[in-house]
């Protein structure tokens, strides 16, 4: 077991520019059938529309906040209508507070009438 290890052997330059140059002309491994499609557009940023317009949000602006609002009577979210935080916020509270009111449903047309059929 008595060994020289005393010279360590270094990769001649012609070796390294080798294997260099074969990585570099290898072919790209083929991308999976999962992978996500490259995007064709670039998107565009979402301005908040009540910080652009200067809208204050009210309650008692049920046309505007029927925006807000699905037809299932949900609030929609902040990646669906663009709001900023705050504004969603604000956007939030003033949908609940025109749901107590009786200015918007809590519920669609078709719960109400038909019932929510569950067990």
């Amino acid at each position: 077991m008595t060994e020289d290890r005393g010279e360590i052997e270094t990769p001649r330059a012609e070796a390294v520019e080798a294997a260099v140059e074969s990585a570099a002309s290898a072919p790209a491994p083929a991308a999976s059938a999962k992978a996500a499609p490259a995007r064709r557009y670039a998107q565009l940023p979402r301005l908040c529309y009540f910080c652009v317009e200067r809208v204050t949000i009210d309650y008692k602006n049920v046309d505007l906040l029927r925006r807000f609002v699905n037809d299932r009577a949900r609030i929609k979210p902040r990646r669906q209508t663009g709001t900023c935080a705050k504004c969603q916020r604000r956007l939030s509270v003033a949908i609940k507070r025109a749901r107590h009111l009786g200015l918007l449903p809590f519920t669609a047309d078709h719960v109400r009438k038909y019932g929510w059929g569950g067990p």
